[in-house]
């Protein structure tokens, strides 16, 4: 079995990767409710939060924060970006980000 753990209002689920409702999924900026509709509008956002390019991986674009241990890992493309990698950027930054059903 594969799939994400996604925890909403303290109950913890797993969720497959295509989501339950087999609807496209996309990644929103909570605080402007913005859809992020690309690499370089993510980036912005991510910088604003204390994240740095890393770009040692040049099949890859990654993230990190200093003052913690995580980090982001997405494909080059844009649009292979998957579900798991959008909860990945949401467990990452509480509050920030959200997936929602398009």
């Amino acid at each position: 079995m594969s799939g994400v753990w996604v925890f909403k209002n303290g109950v913890v689920r797993l969720e497959d990767c295509q989501g339950s409702s087999g609807r496209r999924k996309v990644l929103v900026h909570v605080p402007s409710n913005e859809v992020i509709t690309s690499y370089a509008v993510l980036e912005r956002k991510l910088h604003s939060l204390g994240w740095e390019r890393y770009y040692d991986d040049l099949d890859l674009l990654q993230y990190h924060k200093r003052s913690t241990v995580h980090l982001i890992s997405l494909p080059k493309d844009f649009n292979k970006l998957k579900p798991m990698h959008m909860y990945d950027i949401v467990v990452k930054n509480r509050n920030e980000f959200e997936v929602r059903d398009m």
